[in-house]
């Protein structure tokens, strides 16, 4: 999901900016709302991000020496 240090960063600053505000609790109900509106995003992080795409990238490769196979075996097929 997302990073954990953002979270705690955006959190600190929240705090700092309503530290000598009587409103803490909003500091509180921000968080909250900001932390569920970033997990209905259903975010990756880079790291996972990165993995796919190497995955993906194999995947391409393969299915590029697969389609070169199979038109060889076809040519071949057509010349008997």
């Amino acid at each position: 999901m997302l990073d954990s240090k953002i979270l705690d960063d955006l959190s600190a600053r929240v705090a700092a900016a309503f530290a000598a505000n009587p409103a803490r609790d909003a500091e509180k109900n921000l968080k909250a709302m900001l932390t569920s509106a970033l997990a209905r995003l259903d975010l990756v992080s880079r790291e996972e991000f990165d993995i796919q795409a190497r995955v993906l990238l194999r995947t391409r490769e393969k299915l590029e020496a697969l389609e070169a196979r199979v038109a060889e075996l076809e040519a071949r097929a057509r010349s008997r």
